[in-house]
């Protein structure tokens, strides 16, 4: 059920990248405090991405993304790492190790895929509802409730 929700989350943010030009992919929305569809696109999928590179050592660093702007500024090129996100979702659980630095600290906390796949598929969700506020700036486009 978890990895469906995955996919279909994935494919409605397809659904809307299909709707918008590069342009206004990455036009600035006021009530976003300036922020672009595209800016949180590349956060959505890079977090997903993170999660997939530290699938095979067990450890995983959210802050080690990839800060890629080819996938903040075309569509194309956003829909083509969608596609290649949702063919890399493992099936198999595993216990995951999440790092992180904090004041000057490494710390070490033990999770699971599953776990960050869920939090990855909130998180997503959330980045996606901030998208559908601006794509309200734009006429003639339809988006699913979020």
């Amino acid at each position: 059920m978890l990895l469906k929700s995955i996919h279909h989350s994935l494919d409605e943010l397809i659904c809307l990248l299909d709707q918008v030009s590069d342009h206004d992919y990455t036009k600035s929305c006021e009530a976003l405090s300036n922020a672009t569809i595209g800016e949180h696109t590349r956060y959505i999928l890079e977090m997903f991405k993170c999660l997939e590179n530290g699938y095979d050592s067990g450890i995983l660093n959210y802050d080690y993304r990839e800060g890629n702007n080819q996938i903040q500024t075309e569509t194309e090129f956003a829909k083509q790492c969608i596609v290649e996100i949702k063919m890399g979702l493992k099936s198999e659980n595993k216990t995951l190790y999440l790092e992180k630095v904090i004041n000057g600290l490494g710390i070490r906390i033990q999770s699971s895929y599953y776990r960050e796949l869920l939090y990855n598929l909130e998180n997503g969700m959330h980045h996606q509802a901030l998208i559908k506020i601006a794509i309200l700036q734009f006429e003639n486009m339809a988006v699913n409730e979020i």
